[in-house]
């Protein structure tokens, strides 16, 4: 494909395509709306000059109306169609209903709407589309990479980086697909102008999102992937460009930050006493606050629970999480954007690209471990208000959440050789799922390493799964512990923001560098928010006794892992009825806002081993009183514990005496078990041979136990395994219906 001169060089006048951007922009956001000076001079570059540009504004500013004017103004002079790299489905949903306001014709490709994915195509090879909205992790799925991007490539108009925040490993939201990007600048043909756009990028971020996309400096071909941060005063991150001087160099980035101060947020943080303190004040201020809004929490957990209190309170509000089944999110967001509840209570799923101008409030219950993550959330807030209060309450068990979060980073060195070595060896290519047998990884840090090898070249994803490529690769240590450094220094932040005195605002926006901070004279500390600190003392009682309430649902494994016959464990498949558990039950999840502290802290590493605390016995009798049996349990048994044997013991035999079940004692531990953070198949191979039934044991379930329903007590559960395969044993040796207890359930 053949790119023409810049228009600007055939004589077009400037003014008169800054009149048509002018139309086309009213088109898409209304009669009333103004061009900005810096969305004309983003178009203007993009259009005119066939720059690249990288736009750092905050929300609501319109980056999203540059991209669509200058599809229409590239459009419009034959330019082929552009295409959006998007990182959320929810942003793609959104954007392509804007696209149709203006119209501009726009259609997707993502995991939801595969029998779309023939004719999308089929329309883009006719030219029936302006826009191509794609998902990052398209980009390497090989089908796509193989026969649709050169294609792509080469007819593209302009290529948009949305959220292009996610490229940089210094950013609150990384994601290794988007740094694929650095493959596809390369096959763009020259002169095809890129756009990226973010308004949470500090100047590290800005500076590495320039590297990653070749915006800037060209990378050092020998560094891997995850070399040196680059350096923020390289030449092409400062000011933008004069724009009377010379005519622009086409290689050159244009970098526009605008100021991030929302006008409209009134920032304001209430520490209470308690969480039910908490759940009670956020109850009994909900109806006050005007429309509708989102309530964040850390964890799905807390999604739940909230939601549940403030529904048996009478407030009209949804969970919703990463785990909300997707014609639920659906639903939930549509309710929301219509009005029809008060709020959805949510975990950063419901974040980049949701787009809803008058929404009323942003709440966190609980704060993130960023001050940067919690300035997009609730730049959420308010877009088209005079006045948006964000409230952040903080809790007592943020920082239990922050630590496991920065404890699942970046997999150490040795387990990166490990899988380079294994697929190195591998006659061909080998599947996660293979990988995970061999490699003590979760699923999801296993495919993170995965991708981000995939990136630095080090492997590549085929059909079948992944294979070695042969080039080497540096671990780069040091810049790892600089980020964990960085992590830790953005959680202080986040702590030194809940004790601010001064103005919230300008602390936030100097955290993201932006060189215009000013005190804003709206916050809780500039004057211009008043919250109330308390709560009516019934409603905390209530708030208590709800949170007293004790039972978390244990559901039973169903499948066997895969390719567990290398391991040397011969299942697959689904677990067989007669072999496997039932429905279980915990006290609390070691998240929960009631028992959640109190379980983590006797189940500790730190805690010495004891008999189970009375509070403990009396939450576990509610539940287990609570319980919707299909047949009560006639006895009870434990799984022997290394760790807690004595609470793990004390705890069966109360239940025992308290439910007049009979005690049958322990399955013994062998002493094998998984070590760290291990996957399915890891942990599963550990517990395979790792119990035994005593010969006791044995023959009471094949004398007077036999078919007897069991209760089969745990201290926590973790992947489920355990459980899973001592209910097996069980069930072999002649029990009837095995029902796990435990006190905690991680996640």
């Amino acid at each position: 494909m053949t790119v023409s001169a810049p228009v600007a060089r055939q004589g077009e006048d400037r003014a008169q395509l800054r009149e048509q951007a002018q139309a086309r922009l009213r088109a898409l956001a209304g009669p009333a709306a103004e061009l900005r000076e810096d969305q004309w001079r983003a178009i203007e570059a993009l259009v005119v000059d066939r720059r690249r540009a990288l736009v750092v504004q905050r929300t609501g500013w319109g980056k999203s109306a540059v991209y669509f004017v200058a599809t229409a103004l590239l459009r419009a002079r034959g330019a082929g169609p552009t295409v959006i790299i998007s990182p959320l489905l929810a942003l793609m949903r959104n954007q392509i209903a804007a696209a149709e306001h203006a119209g501009i014709r726009a259609a997707t490709i993502n995991s939801t709407n595969l029998e779309d994915w023939a004719a999308t195509y089929a329309q883009v090879r006719r030219g029936e589309l302006d826009v191509l909205l794609l998902s990052p992790e398209r980009l390497n799925n090989p089908d796509f990479r193989d026969q649709v991007l050169p294609r792509l490539a080469e007819t593209c108009g302009l290529l948009v980086v949305d959220e292009a925040h996610c490229i940089s490993d210094w950013g609150h939201d990384f994601r290794p697909d988007f740094r694929r990007l650095r493959t596809l600048l390369p096959q763009l043909p020259d002169g095809i102008p890129v756009l990226a756009t973010t308004a949470t990028a500090n100047s590290r971020v800005v500076a590495d999102v320039t590297e990653v996309l070749g915006l800037g400096s060209p990378p050092d071909p020998s560094s891997s992937g995850l070399g040196s941060p680059p350096d923020p005063s390289a030449p092409g991150l400062g000011s933008p460009p004069d724009p009377s001087a010379p005519g622009p160099r086409t290689d050159e980035v244009l970098v526009l930050r605008g100021s991030l101060d929302r006008e409209s947020l009134q920032l304001g943080v209430l520490s209470l006493a308690s969480s039910a303190h908490r759940l009670a004040w956020l109850a009994d201020q909900l109806g006050t606050l005007a429309g509708s809004g989102i309530i964040y929490t850390l964890t799905v957990a807390g999604a739940h629970e909230v939601a549940g209190y403030l529904r048996e309170r009478g407030h009209s509000v949804a969970a919703y999480s990463g785990q909300t089944e997707q014609a639920e999110r659906l639903a939930a967001e549509d309710d929301l954007i219509n009005n029809r509840v008060k709020a959805l209570v949510a975990t950063s799923a419901l974040g980049m690209g949701f787009d809803k101008p008058d929404l009323g409030f942003v709440i966190h219950f609980g704060a993130p471990n960023s001050v940067i993550a919690y300035y997009q959330q609730v730049g959420r807030a308010g877009r088209r208000l005079d006045r948006a209060p964000v409230i952040l309450l903080p809790g007592p068990e943020d920082q239990a959440i922050w630590d496991y979060f920065t404890s699942v980073g970046f997999p150490g060195p040795g387990q990166v050789r490990q899988a380079l070595e294994v697929l190195g060896d591998s006659p061909g290519p080998m599947s996660t799922a293979a990988l995970e047998t061999r490699i003590e990884l979760s699923r999801a840090r296993l495919e993170t390493m995965l991708k981000v090898l995939d990136v630095d070249g080090a492997v590549r994803r085929v059909k079948g799964g992944w294979v070695a490529t042969g080039q080497p690769w540096h671990y780069d240590a040091e810049r790892y512990a600089r980020l964990h450094e960085v992590r830790r220094a953005e959680q202080q932040a986040m702590r030194d923001y809940l004790r601010l005195t001064s103005c919230r605002m300008r602390y936030l926006r100097t955290q993201l560098d932006d060189p215009a901070a000013e005190d804003c004279g709206r916050c809780d500390n500039c004057g211009g928010l008043t919250l109330s600190a308390g709560a009516p003392a019934a409603a905390v009682a209530d708030a208590e006794a709800s949170l007293r309430r004790p039972g978390v649902v244990l559901e039973p494994r169903r499948q066997w892992p895969a390719a567990m016959g290398s391991l040397g464990v011969q299942v697959r498949g689904k677990i067989a009825p007669a072999e496997s558990a039932e429905p279980g039950r915990a006290v609390a999840r070691f998240t929960d806002l009631g028992y959640g502290s109190r379980i983590r802290a006797v189940l500790s590493e730190a805690s010495p081993d004891g008999p189970a605390p009375p509070e403990l016995i009396a939450a576990s009798v509610d539940v287990l009183a609570s319980w919707d049996w299909h047949t009560r349990p006639s006895a009870v048994l434990h799984v022997g514990s290394l760790r807690r044997p004595l609470l793990v013991a004390d705890l069966a035999a109360q239940l025992s005496r308290i439910g007049r079940l009979a005690d049958l004692g322990a399955v013994e531990h062998l002493g094998r078990s998984a070590t760290g953070r291990s996957n399915s198949a890891q942990r599963l191979k550990a517990c395979w041979d790792g119990y035994r039934l005593p010969d006791r044991l044995g023959e009471q379930l094949a004398g007077e136990h036999r078919g007897a329903p069991v209760l089969l007590v745990d201290d926590f559960c973790d992947t489920g395994w355990t459980l899973t395969v001592v209910a097996r044993l069980l069930r072999a040796a002649g029990a009837g219906a095995v029902y796990p207890f435990t006190l905690g359930l991680t996640g």
